[in-house]
């Protein structure tokens, strides 16, 4: 007697589920911090003269294709002008400049990633939004994702392919 072959069926794949990883929003581009504090008089003043001096003799190549995060890490307290001029020494040279640390840089960017998504291609899809990876995601990105996919989508599911947590199901 011939044993029949018995056929493998990947049902995560049959399921027609969608994953996104919101790793492939990450900025890919390099990161810098430009840090005000060594720019002040004592660590807490700015010295318009002296400020002004300091940032022309700056050497802003090395912000080149960046991203940078304008930040204090001090408590002084910084004019607005301040920052303005710091944002026409360092346009010509970055990428992207966003007020505040690296952290905030990182999830502006990518956020503002998340906002080139085409929903359309997602319209009627089971989409599952991916959890653990390597790169720690903001959840203001998982709060986003959710909210562009949402009127698309049939449903929205959390984890993983095997294991999901339901968010979203069109009535």
């Amino acid at each position: 007697m011939m044993k029949t072959a018995e056929i493998i069926v990947n049902r995560i794949e049959a399921s027609g589920l969608i994953t996104l990883n919101l790793e492939d929003f990450y900025p890919k581009e390099p990161i810098k911090v430009f840090d005000i504090k060594e720019y002040l008089f004592r660590g807490l003043i700015i010295k318009e003269k002296d400020f002004r001096e300091a940032l022309k003799n700056t050497n802003w190549n090395e912000f080149e294709n960046s991203n940078v995060a304008v930040t204090c890490s001090t408590d002084a307290i910084i004019p607005v002008w301040a920052y303005m001029l710091i944002a026409t020494y360092l346009q010509p040279f970055a990428k992207n400049i966003v007020l505040g640390n690296q952290e905030k840089l990182i999830e502006t960017l990518l956020l503002n990633n998340i906002n080139t998504l085409n929903t359309k291609d997602y319209t009627d899809k089971r989409v599952v939004i991916k959890g653990c990876g390597e790169i720690k995601i903001p959840d203001s990105a998982y709060l986003k994702i959710t909210a562009l996919l949402q009127p698309h989508v049939k449903s929205i599911m959390y984890g993983e392919p095997c294991s999901t947590v339901p968010v979203y199901k069109r009535k």
